[in-house]
């Protein structure tokens, strides 16, 4: 059985730039589904299941910034945030939202092609894990043959980002990871990165799996080295 194409679901109210993206992409072999609103882009989401989200952050309706964070309350899809913006402060707020990768424009379309090919080829590679042992820590148990967590029992819902640098720091239970390393591995240098996107990510991982999050058990800082994970 042939595999079916990737859902690519653009939200994007410049209907120039919806359709040179949307040529490129299929071109690329992707199914393209576009909304030029954020009310109308928050419901075909839901109607469509995309394996990617293209998301503008200043949208309509509702902003970008509201639209990722109503999609990350029930959904962990990959999600690529476009503004017109450069400052720094924009990209730390798509982040904080839960957006996995950033770019501002004006943009290469041929670049934004090859990110997204990257964020279905981590997802692919993280699923590679399968075959894996679960991991039992404490009262968390990893499982990353289904890339699945849990804590006493009940599920524990974490973004294909953050169970990426979870399984990536549980499978090297002690060892002092530096931020540039979680960089390399986890995010494969991506343009636009860097270690402040390490601590954000940690931080919301904190949140889901750590009892206290001020004061965690598990994902460790190592002062003025990265972090480790303690099972």
């Amino acid at each position: 059985m042939t595999a079916r194409p990737s859902r690519i679901l653009i939200i994007e109210d410049e209907a120039s730039l919806v359709a040179s993206l949307t040529y490129a992409l299929r071109k690329e072999g992707y199914d393209v589904d576009a909304a030029r609103d954020g009310v109308s882009g928050l419901r075909a989401a839901v109607d469509t299941a995309p394996d990617i989200v293209i998301l503008d952050l200043m949208l309509p309706g509702i902003d970008g910034v509201e639209l990722c964070r109503r999609l990350r309350a029930s959904s962990s899809v990959p999600v690529l945030m476009l503004t017109a913006r450069g400052e720094e402060t924009d990209k730390v707020v798509g982040l904080e939202v839960g957006a996995d990768d950033y770019m501002t424009k004006p943009f290469s379309v041929r670049e934004l092609v090859a990110r997204v090919r990257a964020l279905l080829r981590r997802a692919a590679q993280a699923a590679a894990s399968a075959g894996e042992r679960p991991i039992d820590a404490g009262r968390l148990r990893i499982e990353p043959t289904y890339r699945r967590v849990s804590r006493d029992g009940a599920e524990i819902h974490l973004r294909p980002r953050e169970m990426d640098l979870l399984l990536y720091m549980a499978s090297r239970p002690g060892r002092p990871l530096t931020r540039d390393e979680l960089l390399r591995q986890v995010w494969h240098d991506d343009v636009g990165t860097g270690p402040r996107t390490v601590d954000v990510h940690v931080r919301w991982l904190r949140e889901k799996i750590e009892d206290d999050a001020s004061e965690p058990r598990h994902l460790v800082t190592v002062r003025g080295f990265g972090y480790k994970f303690v099972p």
